[in-house]
């Protein structure tokens, strides 16, 4: 059951970036998108913060604020924290959504922990950051007008070392996991065999 949910992290993010449903964030769109921002300063908007552990992984993890002001524009920092408070290294891989959905469009993630193997020694603690930025069309956009609170939330899972799943043409944080193009469609359905493939 542990592999199935670790299994399922991929499909997940490929189902999500493409149709932009389940709150997907953006991927940053790069330095240039970055310096010619103008940050809408009356369009304030509170980002809170969620931290979830899947059952099977053993670790302790949260974010280290509750929530921070944004205007759209302008980049932002946060921290979350994780932990191992076992006698063994784990490693755990997180997935990430959007609350309200519809909001994933406009939040650009340019650094984050999300998709990548974390492994985390005996005892061992670290701070994980997220820097990213709410895109000033979201300050355009007549659907968002009454959005004034944005939930960004993490969920770990444990990873099994050693286990790598193919993610076809996906995007995270401004940069491609890897160089395979292919259509969305035969992507979800390639890695739903290969993943069927390997139970």
């Amino acid at each position: 059951m542990v592999g199935m949910s670790y299994a399922a992290v991929p499909l997940y993010r490929l189902y999500c970036q493409a149709t932009g449903l389940g709150g997907t964030t953006g991927a940053g769109r790069g330095a240039a998108r970055i310096e010619e921002m103008e940050a809408v300063k009356e369009r304030v908007v509170k980002v809170t913060f969620n931290a979830d552990v899947h059952s099977s992984l053993q670790w302790n993890f949260r974010p280290q604020q509750s929530e921070i002001y944004v205007v759209p524009g302008e980049t932002a920092l946060a921290f979350y924290k994780a932990k191992n408070p076992t006698d063994k290294p784990i490693i755990g891989i997180s997935t990430y959504n959007v609350v309200p959905f519809e909001a994933g469009q406009y939040f650009n993630k340019i650094q984050c922990f999300c998709f990548e193997e974390q492994r985390l020694n005996p005892q061992e603690e670290v701070d994980m950051p997220v820097f990213f930025y709410i895109d000033p069309e979201f300050a355009e956009d007549p659907k968002m007008a009454k959005v004034d609170l944005i939930t960004l939330s993490y969920t770990f899972f444990e990873a099994k070392e050693g286990q790598h799943l193919p993610l076809p043409g996906y995007q995270c944080c401004g940069e491609s996991t890897n160089g395979y193009e292919r259509t969305t469609a035969n992507s979800l359905i390639t890695l739903s065999e290969e993943v069927t493939a390997r139970k």
